[in-house]
């Protein structure tokens, strides 16, 4: 019998919650770090291990979600990822020491590694073929408000309550979404057999995508390549990555079935969708750095206004996928997506020091916008031409691209960000001497105004240096965020042409009746 209506919506609200929530704890705690800290007694870079535990037990596990569905039974692995995510989400929330944080963190990430491609294959199977655009837009809706709503919630928890909060509030969503799970969700069919464990593949996969991660995260923290502990990581990462590549191929039941990645398709979106996460991530890790460090916005606020955005996305999305549904070539919306994106860069590095929140409207409606355009549209065309049993390994490659996109972008921003803040307050310090006309009147407002505010025992020379170097450090980091904002569309702008390549594919016969039959 077909999927019932109140069912499919049922269905919808449980995965995409899930996925919200998952994607949320990847980077919620960023806004509770220094309250984490003092309350538990460690130090910012200890307490930055809460961030980097999470991140590589995520990005382990996603591209094994595909088997591991398989194995267990999809229904089955998503419920126990749902109730390992509530369940390390309980001692988070209840954990006394840093390292006690760290361990549930890790666990936290394999069960929520698990939500995010399952809970997209559950939906998209819940709609026959042809209403996939539509699920596509849901989930797309998820993916976006996600990252987007991070800070508006970490802001408001920290700034209202402390930071246990930030955890405790997953439990009943978790609680929610695995009665509503075991209820609507169907078991699949069963197999005669069960694939056999690739252990090797997954050892590899461990040592080679979990030592790039811990590279990725903790590389600005340790200097990069200065550090020995992180050439030798990083020499560990290219080996295991090599060794598990060669051994996936060669295998009968690998962990991660890399031959789909023959489909031209699947291949060149993946690299899409890689960029999107690097721009996705990297929009949400700088423009709260431009407001709160130069603009003196709070996080809260910060939030707020992020929310334009998300609320536009819910507007697009379903049109989008209404439009997939109906014909539309999923190329054509990625284009849009993308020419949107880099506009969104190049009026971001306009940005001055005297800007209103008003200026950040029409620039961050542009990214709304252009993440909607992209979300759906890229999904469906990577699993466009993939048979129904391939489907769950492309959407877990897809996903994880995404995931690695975003780790690859930060990095990338931090180290970019670093250089560019060099190079500017060189450039600026090579323009204030004494002597200048400029600084001698500057000095003497100044002064004047601090003579109204301090006693006369101050020593007025020397407040008047501390605050010139508070202007010269915050005007250049405003020109670096600006700059990375570029950086950010040109890098875009390079990789766009490679969606010329994708070709135009139909579901087979066979695969359209495997899918409808999932949906019953």
């Amino acid at each position: 019998m077909e999927t019932s209506r109140i069912a499919k919506i049922i269905i919808a609200v449980t995965t995409i919650s899930a996925a919200i929530m998952e994607l949320i704890d990847t980077s919620i705690v960023n806004v509770a770090l220094n309250q984490m800290a003092g309350n538990l007694g460690a130090s910012i870079e200890d307490i930055s291990w809460v961030i980097t535990s999470y991140a590589i037990a995520n990005v382990i596990i996603i591209p094994m979600t595909g088997f591991l569905s398989q194995y267990f039974g999809r229904k089955n692995y998503y419920m126990a990822s749902i109730i390992i995510f509530t369940v390390a989400s309980v001692f988070c929330g209840t954990s006394t020491s840093l390292w006690e944080l760290v361990f549930w963190r890790f666990v936290q990430g394999l069960g929520g590694g698990g939500l995010l491609s399952t809970s997209q294959t559950i939906l998209f199977d819940a709609f026959p073929v042809k209403q996939r655009g539509i699920a596509g837009a849901l989930f797309g809706m998820g993916i976006v408000l996600g990252p987007t709503l991070e800070p508006t919630v970490g802001g408001f928890i920290i700034d209202s309550y402390s930071w246990p909060l930030i955890f405790n509030i997953n439990v009943p969503f978790g609680i929610v979404a695995s009665i509503l799970s075991f209820n609507f969700i169907h078991n699949e069919k069963e197999t005669l057999k069960k694939p056999s464990i690739d252990w090797y593949g997954v050892l590899l996969l461990v040592i080679g995508i979990g030592s790039l991660q811990y590279v990725l995260e903790r590389g600005e923290i340790e200097d990069w390549f200065s550090s020995e502990y992180i050439r030798w990581l990083t020499f560990t990462a290219v080996t295991g990555i090599i060794g598990f590549i060669w051994w996936e191929l060669s295998q009968k039941n690998p962990i991660v079935n890399l031959h789909i990645l023959k489909d031209i398709n699947l291949s060149i979106t993946t690299l899409l969708t890689f960029v999107t996460g690097f721009a996705l991530f990297t929009s949400v890790f700088v423009f709260p750095l431009l407001l709160q460090r130069v603009l003196g916005y709070t996080a809260f606020e910060t939030g707020i206004t992020l929310l334009p955005s998300s609320l536009l996305s819910l507007l697009i999305m379903p049109f989008v996928g209404r439009s997939l549904q109906s014909g539309t070539s999923p190329k054509i919306f990625i284009s849009m997506g993308f020419i949107v994106l880099m506009a969104f860069g190049f009026l971001m590095s306009k940005a001055d020091i005297n800007v209103s929140s008003r200026f950040f409207f029409l620039p961050l409606i542009l990214r709304g916008a252009g993440l909607s355009l992209l979300m759906v549209p890229l999904t469906i065309l990577a699993v466009q031409g993939l048979s129904k049993i391939d489907m769950p390994q492309g959407i877990a490659i897809n996903n994880m691209m995404r995931q690695l996109g975003g780790s690859f972008g930060i990095a990338i921003i931090n180290n970019y960000i670093a250089q560019r803040y060099v190079v500017h307050r060189s450039q600026m310090v090579s323009h204030i001497y004494y002597g200048s006309q400029q600084l001698a009147e500057r000095s003497s407002l100044i002064i004047q105004g601090l003579k109204s505010k301090l006693p006369d025992t101050a020593n007025f020379q020397q407040q008047f240096t501390h605050i010139m170097d508070l202007t010269v450090m915050k005007q250049c980091y405003l020109l670096t965020y600006l700059d990375a904002f570029l950086f950010s569309a040109l890098c875009i702008l390079f990789v766009f042409p490679l969606l010329f390549l994708t070709r135009k594919k139909k579901m087979s016969a066979e695969a359209i009746k495997e899918a409808n039959e999932a949906s019953h």
